[in-house]
Formats: C-alpha cells, structure tokens, sequence
C-alpha cells in the first residue's frame, strides 16, 4: 500500500491508527478520512465517552470520537488475524459455493467502518440519554436507542459514503466489490431472535466481534476507560485474547490456552463498572440528571429524533450545555429555576447523598430469587424494614445491575465458543470451568438521602434486607 494513501493519527492507548487519505481517489472513491471528518462522526467530539463519570474522575474527559477511531483500529487487528480462519469455518459447514466470504479487504473494510460508525447513534450522555428519552419513541415499529438510530443514519446520511470504501490501509477490496450500508448496520445492533434469515453466515460469524463477550468495541472502552479515569494502564491482556480466538464451524472461538485472558477481561470490565461507572456520586448525578430531563426534555430537543436527524446532528452535550446556559435570563421561570438546578447538579452540589449501599453477585439462576432483582421489590422490602419514625424520610433507590457471564443472556448468547485442545472439540464458553467460577452478574443496591443523619438506621435497615448479621458494627452505610 502507497503511504501517501495512509494518514496517521496517535493514540494514548494504541498508538499509531492509519486510516486511508483523501489523496489519490479514483472517480466515486471515499476515504475513510471522508467518513471520519462528516459532521455526523465529528459530532461524537461533543460526546463524552464516560456520560457523567467525567463529572467525578477528572481525568476521564476522553469522548466517544476517540473510542471509535480506537474500536476501528481494533477491527482491523482483528479481522487480519481471524480472516484465515473465518474462510475455513465457511467452508467447513459447506457454504464456500452459496455463501462465499469475500475479500480480506471487504471484510476488514466492512469491520473498520462498522467500528467507526457504531456509536454515531448516540445522544448526549450516551447510554444515559437512550433510557431517559431514545427510549420514549418508536421507528418502523422498534423501540428506538442509539443502535436503532445509528442504523438509520448510517443507511440514509452516511450510505454513499460507505458504498465508496475501495481500500483499508492493509488492503484494497476486489473489482466489483461494494460495501453495503445495510450490513453495517446489521453489525452494530444487538441480536434480534429471527433477523439472522437469509443472512449470509460469515456475516452472522462476524457479528460476534460487534456483540459477543469481547468485542471491538467492549475491548477498547475497557483499555480506554481503565486508563483515562487512571484505574488501570493495562486491564488487560489484549495480544493474548487476539492470538488464541479464532472462528470454528460453532462461531467465534477461543483456544482454552487463552480463558486466562478472557477471565482477565471479564474481571477488568466488572471493575470498570463497580468503580466507575457506578461510582456512587456517578449514581447520585444520574439521578438529577434523570430528573432534569424528564422535566425538560421537550425544550431540549423537538420530538422523535429519527424523524429529525437534521437537528439530532448538532445535538450534543455542548449544544445542551449552551441551550440550558440562555434560560439564565429566560423570561419563563420555568426555564430559570431548570438552570439553577442544572447549575447546581454540574458544579456538583447534588441533592442526594449515598446512605447505605449492599452489593450483590449471583450465581446462574440466583438473581430471579433475590430481593436484589428488582428495584421495586428491593424498595418496598427495604421500606418494611424502616423504622415508623423513619417512613417520611425522603429517600431514592437505586440498583444498578451488570452481567459479568451473559451466557444464554443478551446480547451475546451463544455467541462464543471454546476448544478443548485435549478432545479437540467446540462447546459453549459457559461449560469452561474457570469461566463458571465468576458471577454471572452483580447488582449494587443503593439508598440515597438528603443528608446522611439517618445513614445508620437506614445502614441497619439494609442489613436486615440482606440478612447480615452483626449489623450494630456493620460498615455498610459508608
């Protein structure tokens, strides 16, 4: 490949990233340079990667714009070494002649444009903004969020543009090869029971590299995020994970030589989420924030963004940011008392304080059993346990949940394999012992309050929840 078709760009976490130059096209090419300077990836600037969490690690200010380039990155990684053995899987189950898998430079391109394009749905505040208002409307009958809605911005703004993509910096696609928006799109949304029909099956095989256990995407967030918020410079064993999978006749598969690298990860991803994540100030400005937007949200943006992707491109967190700025002086007081909150809530003088918090980790079936899984139910138990004097008490409830093993859980059930190099046979990844020995998912049950006089009755009130004995010298209200 011609350097002068090759841009580099540095990485904090994986160095240099080459993408192709807008140099040297022939008629009715597009770069990926191209894709990466449209508006619509541009925007992503104005996106925080950690939603509120930047509020409260200081470090952490890095954007969902530099996560792409570094889940793109990881595509190619990835493809270059599985497309080998991606053919053979194809041939193995017999499809080679029905369903042949393309070109290396196809499917490396296709990867690397999915990557790059497989947060260019979200709104402010990320995940955040899916369940406080994605979630309030529909597309063609789905229950919009940002995958949804990315696939409708890469199959109607960006489509042209991906038809386009004739080469990747490692290889160019084959005379009369073309990108196809509608597979990007296929790639970045979480399995749907019955959509893989008709599908062809290298396509579905690629999937699990966009929604499996370890993916493109969950692999560099997990080495970004643990960097910038400084809680690791290396989660994780990333060389290792790479060089033992592999995809077998079953799909995507791991070599048992390489389950200390998928433990690794596991574990490193869970403790992105009890640190970060749910951090319990990241918690307390979730709930504000939740409240401010179910308060403003209809003078923040107008309507269903699907149906108004013209004003959904220049929504941002600044755009948010400078909107709620000018109701200072807002002749609505509405609008005025929404800023003092906002103002408030972002210099971090929040209303709510963690009193009491009891974490949880269940094993395969124990969750449905569990108080813990449901915050409902969690609530009124914990409300039953609460002292007369105490049932006033302005309280919130908070239980956030992370699936640590998804085995048959979504969105990467049976998604990933392993091979037992003693019988030389493929099974699920839930059979492997070591993988069995950590939780299939963790729950932190949290009550906040306005202060914390009562975290010690509300700290008792937990304990007996949970039946923890010796709770006069139990430290869970701290």
């Amino acid at each position: 490949m011609n350097v002068d078709n090759i841009n580099l760009t540095y990485d904090a976490v994986h160095g240099y990233i080459p993408f192709t130059s807008s140099d040297n096209l022939s008629p009715g090419e597009t770069s990926e340079r191209m894709l990466i300077d449209n508006p619509w990836v541009q925007r992503l600037r104005q996106i925080h990667q950690l939603q509120t969490a930047w509020w409260v690690f200081p470090t952490a200010e890095h954007t969902r714009f530099q996560h792409v380039l570094g889940a793109m990155h990881l595509a190619s990684r990835t493809v270059n070494g599985l497309y080998g053995s991606l053919v053979e899987a194809i041939d193995k189950l017999g499809l080679s002649d029905s369903q042949p898998v393309p070109s290396i430079g196809y499917v490396e391109a296709l990867a690397r444009i999915a990557g790059l394009l497989h947060d260019v749905g979200h709104g402010p505040f990320g995940h955040f903004f899916d369940r406080h208002f994605l979630h309030d409307y529909e597309f063609n009958g789905q229950r919009l969020n940002h995958e949804v809605l990315g696939g409708i911005i890469i199959q109607t703004q960006l489509a042209d543009a991906i038809r386009g993509i004739r080469r990747t910096p490692n290889h160019l696609l084959e005379a009369g090869e073309q990108l196809d928006p509608e597979y990007v799109a296929y790639l970045i949304k979480r399995p749907v029971d019955g959509e893989d029909k008709n599908r062809p099956q290298w396509l579905i095989f690629l999937r699990s590299l966009f929604c499996g256990l370890y993916t493109v995407d969950n692999m560099d967030f997990v080495l970004r995020d643990a960097f910038m918020s400084g809680l690791n410079q290396k989660s994780i064993d990333l060389d290792r994970l790479l060089y033992y999978t592999f995809f077998s006749e079953k799909g995507l598969t791991i070599n048992e030589k390489g389950m200390s690298a998928v433990v690794q990860f596991i574990n490193a991803r869970a403790e992105l989420f009890k640190t970060v994540y749910f951090h319990r100030t990241v918690r307390a400005i979730d709930l504000e924030l939740g409240d401010f937007f179910d308060d403003c949200k209809q003078y923040l943006f107008p309507g269903n963004p699907a149906e108004n992707l013209d004003e959904y491109l220049h929504f941002t967190e600044f755009s948010i940011m400078s909107l709620v700025d000018s109701w200072r002086k807002s002749d609505n007081e509405f609008l005025r008392r929404q800023y003092e909150h906002w103002s408030r809530m972002s210099s971090r003088q929040l209303e709510w304080q963690l009193a009491c918090s009891h974490s949880v980790a269940f094993q395969d079936g124990e969750e449905k059993m569990n108080i813990a899984s449901d915050e409902e139910i969690f609530k009124m138990r914990f409300m039953k346990e609460l002292p007369d004097e105490l049932q006033g008490l302005k309280l919130r409830f908070d239980s956030p949940r992370h699936i640590c093993r998804p085995d048959a859980l979504e969105p990467s059930r049976q998604q990933n394999f392993v091979f037992d190099s003693a019988t030389k046979k493929i099974r699920q990844l839930d059979t492997e012992d070591l993988y069995r020995q950590m939780p299939q998912s963790f729950r932190i049950c949290r009550v906040f309050a306005h202060d914390k006089e009562h975290a010690a009755e509300l700290g008792r009130a937990m304990n007996r929840v949970f039946d923890v004995h010796n709770t006069e010298d139990d430290d869970t209200n701290m």
